[in-house]
């Protein structure tokens, strides 16, 4: 059982590493000026992409939640590994504004169908530890999300763009064959599926509360990973630096997440969560008031290690209040959570068109008071 168990966890890893690739890749790659070029958009058009990308992971949470429950994690997987592959492929072959909505549009549905699957089946396996388990497997996130900068960074005229999406691509469908020889445990939930499910689901107490939440961390974390690395070159900086500073924020939100199981032995969950609130507060401030790249570099890696515990821990929590149907009840709430992911990239385009990229930042620093405010009420509450 204990064998079983650690090889879903690494599949789980193995998923979240993959996801972390499909919530990078486009930042990064926007980053370099030939990105733009080669599909002939722009910054409005980008916006409008990470939209159709986050979009794709709003209708597969809201699918796969149910699936899950009924059918189990395994086609989940196996599907949504197999989706990222064919749709990165189609992004190494895109030309124009359209073809890279539609890959975004199906690289987003692959990518959310992994994440729900995975958070949900660690929850699943351990029961008894979830918060530090859900943080450990957020690791393997922020490990897929600073592989994508860091290459993008080091190969630069060595491989071109297509040949990294490529790349990209393989891995996902080795993920995908991972999962088809892989054995996993039976659907927990007896009920026939249902598309309402989720929906229905809305009508839980406590359960907006909780998507308010990851509304703003998941519209913090597509802001910073698809805005930084343009905002950095917009002060001037060369894509390099911007993409090593990109790959900067990456590592710090994965060492805040593999130092999150020690720091839940010294305070609980939603006290957690407030302190990276205050962190994403002081940090998403450094890099709007920031001229100097050296202290823009420091602000992104505040940011990063304060973002790093709010998802899971928040995802825990609610796990721990709501036990039965944890995949309906995950996929609901990462689907709400994407409203954020879709939303605040979108805004910070339009509002980079209109008036600068500085002003468009504002929308993180908007999302880590609404974070703070909701886990100083949470943390009275658990207090009580």
């Amino acid at each position: 059982m204990n064998t079983n168990r650690s090889r879903l966890f690494a599949g789980a890893g193995a998923a979240m590493f993959v996801f972390g690739i499909v919530l990078a890749i486009l930042g990064a790659l926007f980053g370099l000026p030939e990105m733009r070029e080669r599909l002939g958009i722009d910054l409005v058009q980008q916006g409008d992409i990470f939209l159709a990308l986050f979009f794709g992971i709003f209708l597969s949470t809201i699918v796969v939640g149910p699936m899950i429950d009924s059918f189990g994690n395994k086609a989940v997987l196996t599907t949504s590994a197999a989706l990222v592959s064919i749709a990165l492929f189609l992004f190494a072959t895109s030309h124009s504004f359209i073809a890279a909505v539609l890959a975004a549009l199906l690289l987003g549905f692959g990518g959310g169908g992994l994440n729900t699957a995975a958070n949900a089946l660690v929850s699943d396996i351990y029961p008894e530890n979830r918060g530090a388990m859900l943080n450990i497997l957020g690791t393997f996130f922020g490990i897929g999300a600073l592989f994508v900068p860091l290459l993008a960074a080091t190969i630069t005229g060595l491989f071109t763009i297509p040949e990294l999406l490529l790349g990209a691509a393989a891995l996902a469908a080795m993920c995908a064959v991972l999962y088809l020889v892989l054995p996993f445990p039976s659907a927990g939930d007896a009920v026939g599926f249902s598309m309402l499910a989720s929906i229905k689901a809305i009508r839980t107490p406590g359960v907006l509360v909780f998507g308010l939440a990851l509304i703003c961390q998941s519209g913090n974390e597509a802001a910073i990973g698809g805005w930084t690395s343009t905002y950095v070159g917009s002060l001037g900086a060369s894509p390099a630096t911007a993409t090593w500073i990109l790959s900067a924020y990456w590592a710090a939100l994965m060492t805040g997440r593999a130092v999150a199981a020690p720091l839940l032995r010294m305070m609980t969950k939603p006290r957690l969560v407030l302190a990276g609130g205050i962190g994403s507060i002081i940090g998403v401030s450094i890099l709007l008031m920031s001229h100097s790249i050296a202290l823009v570099a420091i602000g992104a890696i505040v940011v990063g290690f304060s973002f790093a515990t709010i998802y899971p821990t928040e995802l825990a929590i609610a796990a721990d209040r709501y036990q039965r149907q944890a995949g309906t009840i995950f996929g609901l709430l990462i689907a709400i959570g994407l409203i954020g992911g879709m939303g605040f990239p979108w805004i910070i385009g339009h509002l980079s068109e209109r008036f600068s990229l500085r002003t468009g930042m504002i929308m993180p620093l908007i999302g880590a008071i609404v974070i703070s405010m909701i886990a100083a009420l949470q943390s009275r509450k658990s207090d009580a």
